[in-house]
């Protein structure tokens, strides 16, 4: 059977999810309250509906509590945002994934029982910021609020160490918990493998460990 989703908000982050989801052919219900903006996702989601997702009724009556997965993606509005994570809950969808607007707003999504909250524009500025101040940082995951993963590319510093002789873990307290290399992806690589430079190295530690890591390895 395909996975069913319903997205609340069709701007920019809830329209790239839309469309995702789509693509990974899952059935998805697209709902805003922008006539305009459901007209684009008409001919792209399974459904899409004109609707106004704070009252109670209207959600009832779509039949959302029989969907696995709400994606609560509102833009500006905090207050519509809040009203329908809250609606949600009351008539018992099993799992609400919010996107926040800052740190309170976060808060009070957590407290009113979102399964999961996120901060695309904050996360996507944490990404950018780290590919601007390293050439070699590729990608960037945060996990929680005090560790990530991080995708680099081995440079010279790197390149002809095996993973012992660097010691990543004793030194900085972070693991390179797989490497790609061209076409090849080696997960949990052994210590004696030698690092060539243009592997791309997958770590994972706190966030202060990693950063110890960039500015003494990788610049």
């Amino acid at each position: 059977m395909k996975k069913e989703f319903v997205v609340i908000g069709l701007g920019r982050f809830g329209g790239s999810i839309v469309r995702e989801l789509i693509e990974q052919d899952a059935d998805v219900m697209a709902i805003d309250k922008d006539s305009e903006r459901v007209d684009e996702f008409s001919s792209i989601a399974t459904q899409a509906v004109v609707a106004d997702t704070t009252d109670e009724s209207v959600l009832k009556s779509l039949g959302i509590r029989n969907f696995e997965h709400v994606i609560v993606a509102i833009g500006e509005n905090i207050q519509a945002s809040i009203l329908t994570t809250l609606m949600l809950k009351e008539i018992g969808v099993k799992k609400i994934t919010v996107k926040a607007q800052n740190d309170y707003h976060a808060k009070v999504l957590s407290k009113i029982g979102a399964d999961k909250v996120v901060h695309p524009e904050r996360d996507m500025g944490i990404r950018i910021a780290h590919n601007i101040l390293s050439n070699n940082v590729l990608d960037y995951l945060e996990l929680s609020d005090e560790h990530s993963i991080m995708e680099i590319k081995a440079n010279q510093k790197l390149a002809g160490y095996t993973l012992i002789g660097l010691d990543i873990r004793a030194r900085y307290g972070i693991n390179i918990v797989a490497i790609k290399r061209g076409d090849d992806i080696i997960v949990s690589p052994q210590a004696d493998m030698e690092i060539e430079q243009e592997d791309i190295l997958i770590i994972i530690g706190s966030d202060a460990d990693i950063n110890r890591f960039e500015k003494k390895m990788m610049n």
